[in-house]
């Protein structure tokens, strides 16, 4: 028998959960940067790093709190999902990075000096899979799910992005990434948001399948030019608010119907 859905008040304990967890773990690395804490920013890295799995240990706590191991085993056995169409790991791996060298090929052409590829180095594929793990058995394995049964999955996807970015200022901080970019950053990880819901729907709840998109947003990443180059990031945050927006443009269509929202 099917397990009843838990109530969507449960999320926001997640998000508590989760700022709580990386937020300190990540914060004395911060701080140390600033002067404020003594001691160089490496000697707070190995804690900074574990604040990744911020999500990962609130999604499995709540889960675990909830509905015992049964509904943990329920959240992660989403990772085994890997049989679908070959047609959606070409569109998670490769998709947002291939057209952002497109573009930025294309703005070339126009007189534009700089990278138009970004590839990690070996240690960098690590760190992506181990950080596309700490964040998305929290973002889309536990919040999504509960948010798109009460406000389907165009806002739930856009409550996710808001929430994201914020969660991630102590390492854009860290990073060097100005603070002044948060409204790209906004844009990029509400339409990240959106595609990653578009993929976990279209692909029967496939959470590896949304692990695999989120790995192939660092196989090509434009944070890697900041801050001495801004367009790479904007660019990249155009193309996934785009494919994020498209994708979902019928859940749209149907919140605006239900709210009795006129045509824009």
């Amino acid at each position: 028998m099917e397990r009843e859905p838990l109530p969507v008040r449960s999320v926001t304990p997640f998000f508590f959960g989760a700022f709580l967890v990386t937020w300190g773990l990540q914060l004395p690395a911060v701080l140390a940067k600033v002067g404020v804490l003594p001691g160089p920013m490496d000697v707070y890295m190995l804690f900074a790093m574990l604040g990744v799995f911020g999500p990962l240990a609130a999604a499995t706590w709540l889960s675990a709190r909830a509905g015992g191991k049964a509904e943990v085993r329920a959240m992660y056995a989403r990772l085994l999902r890997y049989r679908v169409h070959l047609g959606w790991y070409a569109v998670a791996l490769l998709l947002p990075g291939v057209a952002l060298t497109a573009v930025l090929v294309l703005f070339r052409t126009f007189g534009w000096q700089g990278d138009v590829i970004f590839v990690p180095t070996i240690g960098g594929v690590i760190a992506a899979i181990v950080i596309s793990l700490g964040e998305e058995v929290g973002w889309r394995g536990y919040a999504l799910p509960h948010l798109q049964r009460r406000y389907g999955p165009f806002a739930a996807s856009n409550i996710i992005g808001v929430v994201w970015t914020l969660w991630h200022i102590p390492m854009f901080i860290g990073a060097g990434v100005p603070l002044e970019l948060l409204p790209v950053m906004f844009l990029l990880f509400t339409g990240g948001s959106l595609m990653y819901t578009w993929i976990y729907n279209g692909t029967g709840g496939s959470l590896l399948l949304v692990l695999f998109a989120h790995i192939g947003a660092h196989l090509n990443n434009s944070h890697a030019a900041l801050p001495n180059l801004v367009l790479p990031a904007v660019v990249h945050a155009v193309i996934y608010a785009a494919i994020g927006y498209v994708v979902l443009a019928p859940s749209m269509l149907r919140l605006r119907t239900a709210l009795r929202l006129p045509n824009i």
